[in-house]
């Protein structure tokens, strides 16, 4: 059943990609386009008069009042409407509106005001929108509607004006120069005067680097932030520069923790050639919400060789109270990422996120910040899986397959020597799959849900894990004739386990989340399959070849010498466990030596 859908599943998702969406969100969920009114479909809006009406049915308010006001004219598809005060330049919504259609409008949260925006429910066509708003108890003199309204994909028209209300009683203040029709004009852009370089980091600007050390003008693949503080204390800016290897986008966020949430923004995405600059607010795993080029000065780009850099400043103290921005004063955890970008629309980075060892407060003395991509919970979870399974449990699994007739007149506490060795190696391999098991959950919160088949082998692994120890405790008498059901089943769970074991650290080095060197990581490991294949192969031929001739000889003719070839064979399997340790140990610090580089 799955073979059969599958094409035509993939076909209509293929042709479903192809179909250009109304709006970014045709269900009309565009708070992202809060601040700009922007509906970001990557073309120009209309500068011609807009054929749509937006009209109020009062000319005056008084606070806690209710206001219809109406939207109408050609037949449209997407909208998104607000109140605002004309007397800021910034933008800043005012009261909330409450809906007469919900089948055709929803209420929006723009700057986390609830129902202070209305939009399209679905990319329907309609010709007449009508809402309620409601005054807020402490309202401005003045109250300005404002509507962008979607034809069709390609054809809007951007914030268009509508009418202005007045409070009862208030002197009406000189509104704020409106704009026309035309989309907002974006901060005035040029090219940076030379390339980004990092001499003065720690010096005169703080910075962080990737790798380590790398400079932007010499280093193709150097991701690059920096932050110079200038101007006087009253109207203190902070110069950022961002540069990094990508065709799509590079961003940089500050947050309070080294969790994506609630954190401060700016973007730097590439549309069609052209960089756009803007700073926005994320507010989870998700797409930017509120994008806006409000507050950033003097920007600049480039793309040069597949690089993309660009340059602005801010100020220290966002502009107003209700802006979104953080206040630079403050110490924050800085992220760094990239990635595609598809039909101008950001898309998941590429690789985790570089994030800065602690928080740091980019206004104080210049530093170079230390980073990393590696989450120290995921590298620790990586480490105790693989010194499990490169070591104590190939060891002892080894030991178990191939020396049990070693050492058989030597007892330690009671019981042979190769049984008190792999038992305590598999009792200690049990340990720390159990312990690395955890961390991921710790780390995550929860399961993970974009990391593949990786977790689910994690979780086969720990249960067949679990499951030797317990049927071991069970295990009848040597001399039991049920004796040889629990010895096949306890060594078909354990070959069984190993090898899941084995494939899931395969997958493991190419998680997103741990990001080693892949192509290293995959060849330490193949080389380990290989190393570790080799030997098992070696000794069992050595085992069913070797040893069998011997029990199968005659008695005494050949006594004597065959006590000295089994002196012999004895070396050969003392020499040969030294060597697989060494060699399971190297490769086990090699690939663990990469984790110090994340």
């Amino acid at each position: 059943m799955m073979s059969h859908w599958a094409p035509s599943c993939l076909l209509l998702l293929l042709l479903l990609s192809l179909c250009p969406p109304v709006w970014p969100y045709a269900n009309g969920k565009v708070t992202k386009a809060c601040s700009s009114m922007e509906p970001h479909h990557h073309s120009q809006g209309q500068t011609s008069p807009s054929p749509y009406v937006l009209q109020t049915n009062t000319s005056s308010f008084s606070p806690g009042d209710h206001v219809e006001v109406s939207l109408s004219g050609q037949v449209f598809e997407g909208f998104l409407l607000q109140a605002r005060d004309p007397a800021h330049s910034t933008p800043s919504v005012v009261g909330s509106f409450s809906l007469t259609d919900r089948h055709s409008t929803q209420l929006l949260s723009c700057y986390k005001l609830q129902g202070s925006a209305v939009s399209h429910t679905s990319s329907s066509r309609k010709s007449q929108v009508r809402v309620i708003w409601r005054a807020p108890a402490n309202p401005p003199a003045q109250v300005q509607f404002f509507v962008t309204v979607v034809r069709q994909y390609d054809t809007y028209w951007v914030k268009v004006p509508g009418p202005i209300i007045t409070q009862h009683g208030a002197t009406p203040r000189p509104p704020a120069p409106t704009p026309s029709s035309a989309p907002p004009p974006e901060p005035t852009s040029s090219v940076p005067p030379g390339p980004f370089s990092s001499e003065g980091c720690g010096l005169s600007k703080s910075c962080l680097l990737d790798p380590p050390g790398c400079d932007p003008t010499h280093h193709p693949d150097c991701f690059y932030l920096s932050a110079t503080t200038q101007g006087p204390p009253e109207q203190q800016s902070v110069v950022f520069e961002l540069s990094g290897p990508t065709k799509g986008y590079i961003a940089f966020a500050l947050s309070w923790d080294t969790w994506m949430g609630d954190d401060d923004a700016y973007l730097c995405v590439n549309e069609d050639g052209q960089v756009s600059v803007e700073a926005a607010i994320l507010t989870g795993r998700t797409y930017p919400e509120e994008e806006t080029q409000s507050g950033l000065h003097s920007v600049s780009w480039r793309i040069s060789d597949g690089i993309i850099q660009c340059r602005f400043s801010r100020l220290v103290k966002p502009p107003n109270q209700e802006s979104e921005r953080f206040d630079l004063e403050q110490e924050y955890f800085v992220f760094v990422a990239s990635g595609p970008t598809y039909q101008g629309r950001m898309g998941k980075h590429s690789q985790q996120p570089l994030v800065s060892e602690r928080r740091v407060r980019l206004t104080g003395t210049p530093i170079v910040l230390q980073g990393s991509r590696g989450p120290t919970l995921l590298k620790v979870h990586g480490a105790l899986m693989l010194f499990a399974w490169m070591l104590t449990g190939s060891i002892g699994t080894f030991i178990a397959s191939f020396y049990k007739n070693e050492w058989a007149s030597h007892s330690l506490w009671g019981q042979k020597v190769w049984f008190q060795v792999h038992r305590g190696l598999m009792v200690l391999t049990v340990a720390l799959t159990t312990v690395g098991f955890c961390l991921p959950f710790f780390y995550r919160r929860g399961w993970s849900k974009r990391a593949g088949v990786h977790p689910y082998l994690g979780c086969c692994v720990m249960a067949l894990s679990l499951l030797q120890p317990i049927t071991a405790c069970a295990r009848p008498a040597p001399d039991s004739p049920r004796r040889y059901i629990f010895n096949w089943l306890h060594w078909g769970v354990g070959s069984l386990t190993e090898v899941m074991a084995v494939a899931a650290m395969f997958l493991g080095v190419g998680q997103s989340s741990l990001p080693l060197p892949s192509s290293l990581a995959t060849h330490i490991l193949i080389g380990y399959v290989s190393w570790w294949t080799a030997f098992r192969l070696l000794l069992f031929i050595h085992k069913h070849f070797y040893v069998t001739k011997f029990q199968a000889e005659d008695t005494r003719a050949i006594l004597s010498d065959q006590s000295e070839d089994r002196n012999k064979t004895s070396w050969f399997k003392v020499l040969v466990l030294p060597v697989v340790l060494l060699g399971n140990l190297a490769l086990l610090c090699t690939l663990l030596s990469s984790f110090y580089q994340l």
